[in-house]
Parts: C-alpha cells; sequence; structure tokens
C-alpha cells in the first residue's frame, strides 16, 4: 500500500473509529436512562483513573448522586463497563439474597477472577456452593473458635510488646498502627489458618507475596511485565500453591494420626473432618473418589480466600476501634472495667473462650466499630441477566453492581450517625430490630462464613489493647477522614503515642 492510498483511507478510519465511540457512549446512556451520573464518559477508561487516583472521592460522589436519586440509586462507567451503586437496603437485599438463582453472581472485586483464579469461594454457586460451606462449618464451632483464640492472644501480644518497643524508640513522635496491625493481622491468619505448617521461612515469602497482592487490588488491571497488577496475580497463584502445601501436611497428619488426634489450627480442623468422613465411607463400603472441593489445590485457593476476608478487613476494624475508642473515653472506661472483672493480666494466663463470652459489652463494641466503619464497604456483584431492581429500572445484563453496606449501615438504627455500642444492649437489642440493615458481613448464600471468628478477634484485640496499653491519637486536620486501602482506614494511619499501662505483662508462647 503507498503512503497515498494509506493517506486515503484515515477519514474513513477516523469516521469508524468516531461511529464506534459514539455507540459507546450511547450504549452508557441507554443502560443509565435517567439514573444521576455522568452524562459524558471517556472511550473505554470512563471514569477510571478518578477510581484508581482518588478510590474515596469516587465513592463519596456516587453516593451524593444516590441520595439525590428516588431509587436510591447512582451510574457510572469504568473499563468499558457499565457500573450501578445501590445505596438502599431493600434492593442491596434483592441482589444479596439473589432473589433468581441466575440473577447475579458475586465477583468480589470488578476484576477479582482474573486476580483471585477460578476456584475460590467467592465464585461458587448452587449446590457446589452449599456443600462447601457445610463442609467449611466445622471450622468455626465453638471448640475451633476456642483453639483459635489461644493462638490469636499469643500472636497479639508479641506485637503490642513491639508497638511498644518502637514508641519508646520514637521519642516524642506518633507511631502509624495501619502496617504494623496488618502485620499482626497477617501472622495471625497464618497462625490460626495453617499453623504448624509454615515455617519461618515461608511466612517471610508469604508476608512479601501478599503485600504484592495487597498494591495489585488498588491498580489499573493491566496484566503485564512490571505492572502492578500483574505481580499481584503471580503472587497469588504462589500464595494458593503454599497454602495447598499446607493442606496437603494437614491431611497427612489427620490420616496417621488416631482418632483423637486433636487439631491444632483452621486447616487441621477441615483435613480432620474431611479424613473422618472418607473413613466412614469406608467402613460403609461407599467410597467415592474425592469431591472436587476437596484437593489440596482448591482448598488452598479456599484458604487464600478466608484470608484475603480476614486480613484487611480485620486490619481496618482494629483500626477503627483504636480511633473510635479514643474518641470516645467513656467507652474506653466501660470496657476497661468489664475487662479487669474478667480478666488480668496479672494472672499471666490466656483470655479464654469462656472469658469472652462474658465481655457483653465489648462485644457491643466490636459490633458497633463493625456497623459505624463497615471494612468492606460495597460487595460487587455481576448482572447475568436483565434483572428488574424497581418498577423504573431493570438492571442490563453484564451490569457491575455495587451493593453498598457501609450505607446500609446508617440506614433504620437509632440516630445512626453516632457511635453508640448501647445500642446493641439487651435493653435496646437494636442487632435484632435492624438486622437487615446490619449488612457489614453481607446476606444471604454468600453471607461472612467466619463472622464470628472476625468478631472474636475484634473482642480480643479490644480487651487486650485497652487493658495493657496506654494509648492516644496524634489528632490532625482531617486524619480520621476515611481512606480505601483497599478496605476504608483512617486516612493519617491511624498514628498514636502508646505506653505501658501495666507493670506486668503477660508471656506469649512461641508460634
Amino acid at each position: 500500500m503507498t503512503a497515498t492510498s494509506f493517506l486515503s483511507l484515515l477519514p474513513y478510519a477516523a469516521t469508524f473509529l468516531l461511529f464506534l465511540l459514539l455507540l459507546e457512549q450511547l450504549s452508557y446512556l441507554s443502560k443509565k436512562r435517567s439514573l444521576p451520573g455522568p452524562t459524558v464518559v471517556l472511550p473505554f477508561l470512563g471514569n477510571a483513573i478518578p477510581l484508581v487516583c482518588n478510590p474515596t472521592r469516587f465513592w463519596d460522589i456516587q453516593s451524593s448522586l444516590a441520595k439525590s436519586s428516588p431509587v436510591g440509586l447512582s451510574a457510572n462507567y469504568i473499563f468499558g463497563r457499565f457500573i450501578l451503586f445501590v445505596r438502599d437496603t431493600n434492593l442491596s437485599h434483592k441482589i444479596f439474597a439473589n432473589v433468581r438463582p441466575d440473577a447475579f453472581a458475586l465477583v468480589g472485586h470488578p476484576f477479582g477472577k482474573k486476580l483471585f483464579g477460578e476456584h475460590n469461594l467467592i465464585y461458587m454457586t448452587g449446590q457446589a456452593h452449599k456443600d462447601l460451606r457445610r463442609r467449611i462449618a466445622p471450622n468455626f464451632t465453638p471448640k475451633a473458635l476456642s483453639t483459635y483464640t489461644e493462638l490469636q492472644q499469643n500472636v497479639i501480644l508479641r506485637h503490642m510488646r513491639n508497638w511498644l518497643r518502637i514508641s519508646s524508640l520514637s521519642a516524642q513522635d506518633p507511631i502509624p498502627l495501619r502496617f504494623l496491625v496488618r502485620d499482626m493481622n497477617l501472622e495471625t491468619s497464618q497462625t490460626v489458618f495453617v499453623g504448624p505448617y509454615l515455617d519461618p521461612a515461608a511466612r517471610e515469602r508469604f508476608k512479601s507475596d501478599y503485600n504484592f497482592f495487597n498494591v495489585g487490588l488498588m491498580k489499573l488491571p493491566i496484566d503485564l511485565p512490571g505492572f502492578a497488577f500483574r505481580n499481584a496475580r503471580l503472587a497469588v497463584s504462589r500464595l494458593v500453591e503454599t497454602l495447598s502445601d499446607c493442606a496437603k501436611e494437614s491431611r497427612k497428619r489427620m490420616e496417621n494420626g488416631d482418632d483423637d488426634v486433636e487439631p491444632t489450627c483452621l486447616i487441621d480442623f477441615w483435613m480432620h473432618e474431611t479424613v473422618q468422613e472418607h473413613r466412614t465411607a469406608g467402613e460403609t463400603g461407599s467410597i467415592e473418589p474425592a469431591p472436587a472441593h476437596a484437593r489440596e489445590a482448591e482448598i488452598g485457593a479456599h484458604l487464600f480466600d478466608f484470608l484475603f476476608a480476614a486480613q484487611d478487613a480485620s486490619t481496618s476494624s482494629l483500626l477503627w476501634a483504636v480511633t473510635l475508642l479514643d474518641s470516645h473515653p467513656e467507652v474506653l472506661e466501660k470496657v476497661r472495667e468489664e475487662v479487669a472483672g474478667i480478666w488480668s493480666p496479672e494472672w499471666d494466663s490466656p483470655i479464654t473462650a469462656e472469658m469472652l463470652s462474658k465481655m457483653k459489652y465489648t462485644h457491643a463494641v466490636a459490633r458497633e466499630v463493625v456497623r459505624y466503619r463497615a471494612p468492606a464497604t460495597m460487595v460487587p456483584h455481576i448482572a447475568a441477566v436483565d434483572f428488574p431492581l424497581t418498577e423504573t429500572y431493570t438492571i442490563p445484563k453484564g451490569t457491575i453492581v455495587f451493593p453498598s453496606a457501609f450505607e446500609s449501615c446508617f440506614q433504620g438504627f437509632t440516630e445512626p450517625e453516632r457511635f453508640d455500642p448501647n445500642r446493641f444492649s439487651d435493653e435496646r437489642h437494636e442487632d435484632r430490630v435492624y438486622k437487615r440493615n446490619y449488612l457489614a458481613f453481607g446476606a444471604g448464600a454468600h453471607q461472612c462464613v467466619g463472622q464470628r471468628y472476625a468478631l472474636n478477634h475484634l473482642v480480643l484485640f479490644i480487651a487486650m489493647f485497652c487493658t495493657l496499653i496506654d494509648f492516644r491519637r496524634h489528632r490532625t486536620d482531617g486524619c480520621d477522614d476515611i481512606e480505601f486501602v483497599p478496605t476504608i482506614c483512617p486516612k493519617d494511619d491511624c498514628k498514636v503515642f502508646l505506653s505501658p499501662r501495666c507493670t506486668r505483662f503477660p508471656a506469649a508462647s512461641s508460634p
């Protein structure tokens, strides 16, 4: 082709390109209809750049637009996908509860399937999903949670000792808690989920890979060498492989042990149940090939799902607990009084599950922290069909829908903008009255299976932190503003001054 003929084709190519861009814009507007949202969007990218650069502002705008809408919805466009923000609790329940089995699929992250992999609890549906949740249930029985309580405390104690050391070295400067809490939670998850099957070197590699994953979550989904998203995807593969190896070792231990071998961590409870089922099947002559979700590789993927759910959401809740207790000294004092009547660091013995169950007010504080600052603010779903969400609006097939757990937790409750743990007292029991609005752990088939574990961890942390440490927030303008990282945290990373509160600090055993 000559240069002249090539140049002669340029006007046609430009016209065709403009035609495609016009079609894209018209498609967006036809899906948006009368909903509030941008009228004009960039080709393909849409508002992806504002979302990545300042997610807090992006979602604040979507929330404000939804508040102005009679149906509690707002629209936008990112990476060639039409998105819908859902503020109204009743509409969110239609999505969470999946009133039509084929209507919505949980995606967890707009590009999660490519990042997390196919064999993940997030993406399972139907009978396979029900079967898996049934098999997971023994991991969160009272006996299992009691086993985890001591493991959690040992990790918390070691890290709190280190925080005090760091704080003493920083003299007059506050220390940011976010990364310290994140590291503590990662070690807690490693210890509780796969405990003895992860040696110190593997833990360090695990920490590095999880950091790659965490960074990639908030970046553009460019799957090319050198980009954060590619690093995150590869890191997930390595993490799943490591967790799969842990599952394999645990299965060996459970198979080679006696019937009364005691599980020491979550994967042991899981493998113990699996081995017992196979032994029973063998005795009755009904052995079948292991179901797909029992294979170690897939169990590794499910463990990663647990880790993802427990890690960032828990870090968010612990940071907000410190922030809110500091700004509500009357709540802090009541927590300290309750814990002192049940447990003392002078005893040099751990808080037991029975003690934890008696900390009613501290439990109420934990539940209010989660309501007031729901860590996973939105739970993305994808519409598999055209779905009539309201009488006037049908969600187009392929839409990424963001039901807002955060917004729902501020609907219905008495004075919802007020941090008030007493709303969960036996006298007011707003947890039952407004149960439908308390969406911090989701709803429907994919409601968080580990929510009791998550609340126990938060209660345990609050009890120990308030009892063992005197703390004071370093307050600056906007320090408590919300930042997405990817769950929500205080904008200043929760900077605090720390000092020992008791003369005797309980001992922690080695991991």
